[in-house]
């Protein structure tokens, strides 16, 4: 409630709340707004994944609807004509009184549900829910929605009330053929061209850049959760995860392993669970999605332990949890197994099941699993694969003991080569759900907007030029001279991009103001755009040669 993007609309809180009709007005607004927001929400996040429908559409639908309102304010009989010609009033005295009343309760109900749309993405916390916490869980998501839509609608109906009591002491302002009453209707319908063409996000935008009534911090602070529940701190675990164990260090606490949850399906293998394996193997989990950089960096050395390791009693089990809608796209996972040679299981953890029983938010990470079911090695991100292989060995050694093996695990590392990795430059995204836009421009969800060559470019700043349309998770070229430009500081850049609706795109490369090999974006991946021996400061400029290109985010090596 305390985002900028509220105080351009003040006046359809007030407005729709004040006048004749009947004294529920306020709560038949802010009711309709509550549901209105949780409804468009769960649709715009089946409509990311199902059916396409851009955020713009409804908003703009919204802005028609504040824009009719504000109509039927100024010319009064506009809506009683139009309540008319659709049946909600009849010839008879007696029917068009009931009528009226019908009448004010479905204007109030149309007022609060237009709103929907256009408060639910009014604050930072309303994005985390959308692009954190509903993926993660339908249910956990729905919960924080609904939290957040009433904490909303009961800051609006406190406003509403407190206008329609102000109003009640001044005789002349309820009048419904007044000027306060008709300068209202002027006003929805002001901030219904606003809405309409994007003004209103513009607006907020200006107010949070001049720190005029930035409270987003404030907001980032209430929402933040604490993720690692399944530390190998002793402290931070509970009774019902953790046990006592004296291997590994006497009587320090760890957690026991968590089931796979809610798979979506299972590459490499048929599908089964990490409980057949407990007391027979020792378990290497590794949290990956098949086009993160970071990820892929760590395969040669996963497809490695699997062929030393395997058939002494090593199993790996990749949970791939997506970070991106295409990822969870079985028919692409089983592409990038192959060709990376991963041969381990795969479990789609689509549904951030897994992903969300484990605590876990990084891409990638790796949990060592013991004979008895004890995550009794963590570790995040990329290196310290001797370590990690060391571990390994070390748990095998104690299952083959365990056993009745006389098997000697050789003690050698892997002979993979680990890659120097030096970068200033971090991962870039480009959909609205993790950035506000081009440094050189603004963005209006799901519309085309066309940039203008910017004079000057400064580091790790993304500029835009020509037509582009920014969605949920990608920006998508839209149409002849859509350019990017980028200046970044590393030995290499990668780009996740998909050739959208076509079979493929073409995309001309240019590099400190050279030209570079073409790249041909045939399916939805990680490409490598650029590479130096050295690290080094580069600018970019990537120029699709057809509408539809998407892009998702720059990564660095």
């Amino acid at each position: 409630m305390l985002a900028p993007c509220v105080l351009p609309l003040l006046p359809i809180i007030i407005g729709g709340s004040i006048g004749d009709g009947h004294k529920w007005r306020p709560y038949v607004i802010a009711g309709s707004l509550t549901v209105s927001v949780v409804v468009f929400t769960l649709l715009l996040k089946a409509s990311t994944l199902f059916i396409a429908v851009p955020e713009s559409v409804l908003k703009s639908i919204s802005a028609v609807i504040i824009i009719s309102l504000g109509v039927s304010s100024v010319f009064p009989s506009v809506w009683t004509k139009a309540m008319s010609l659709i049946g909600f009033q009849r010839k008879s005295e007696e029917a068009l009184q009931a009528a009226g009343e019908r009448t004010s309760v479905w204007r109030d109900i149309l007022v609060g549900s237009a709103l929907g749309p256009v408060f639910s993405s009014c604050s930072p916390t309303y994005f985390l829910i959308l692009a954190t916490v509903l993926p993660v869980s339908l249910a956990k998501g729905t919960v924080y929605l609904l939290t957040y839509a009433l904490g909303l609608a009961l800051m609006l109906l406190a406003i509403g009330l407190l206008g329609r009591k102000l109003v009640s002491k001044i005789a002349f302002l309820a009048d419904p053929n007044g000027f306060f009453r008709r300068g209202l209707g002027v006003l929805f319908i002001i901030v219904g061209v606003l809405i309409f063409f994007g003004i209103d996000k513009k607006i907020s935008t200006y107010i949070l850049d001049r720190g005029y009534f930035d409270v987003t911090k404030i907001e980032t602070i209430f929402f933040q959760e604490k993720h690692d529940s399944l530390s190998l701190d002793g402290a931070q675990c509970t009774d019902e995860f953790c046990t006592n164990t004296q291997k590994f260090g006497g009587g320090k606490q760890y957690a026991m392993y968590q089931e796979i949850a809610k798979p979506s399906g299972f590459v490499n293998s048929a599908p089964f669970t990490l409980k057949e394996s407990i007391g027979k193997e020792v378990i290497l989990l590794d949290f990956m999605t098949y086009s993160c950089i970071n990820c892929i960096r760590t395969f040669p050395y996963l497809k490695a332990w699997d062929e030393k390791y395997r058939a002494l009693g090593l199993k790996i089990v990749a949970i791939h949890t997506p970070e991106f809608a295409f990822e969870k796209k079985k028919e692409n996972v089983e592409e990038a197994m192959k060709k990376y040679g991963l041969t381990f299981p795969v479990v789609l953890d689509n549904d951030y099941g897994t992903w969300n029983a484990y605590g876990n938010r990084y891409w990638p990470r790796k949990y060592l699993i013991d004979l008895d079911g004890h995550i009794v090695y963590d570790h995040i991100g990329e290196g310290q694969y001797d370590e990690t292989e060391k571990k390994i060995q070390e748990l095998l050694q104690e299952r083959a003991e365990r056993l009745g093996q006389n098997i000697d695990i050789t003690r050698g590392t892997v002979g993979v080569v680990e890659e120097n990795v030096r970068t200033e430059s971090k991962e870039t995204y480009f959909g609205y759900n993790r950035t506000l836009g081009p440094e050189n421009g603004s963005i209006d969800p799901g519309n085309v907007v066309v940039y203008t060559k910017p004079t000057r470019i400064e580091p790790n700043k993304v500029y835009l030029v020509g037509p582009w349309k920014t969605e949920a998770e990608y920006i998508e070229a839209a149409g002849p001279g859509a350019e990017v430009i980028f200046q970044y500081e590393a030995s290499k850049i990668f780009g996740v991009m998909s050739p959208g609706d076509k079979n493929s795109v073409q995309v001309l490369v240019e590099k400190d103001g050279k030209s570079m090999p073409l790249i041909t974006v045939s399916h939805e991946d990680l490409f490598t755009i650029g590479e130096d021996e050295t690290m080094g400061e580069h600018t970019i400029r990537l120029i699709p040669q057809t509408a539809g290109f998407r892009l998702f985010t720059f990564t660095f090596g």
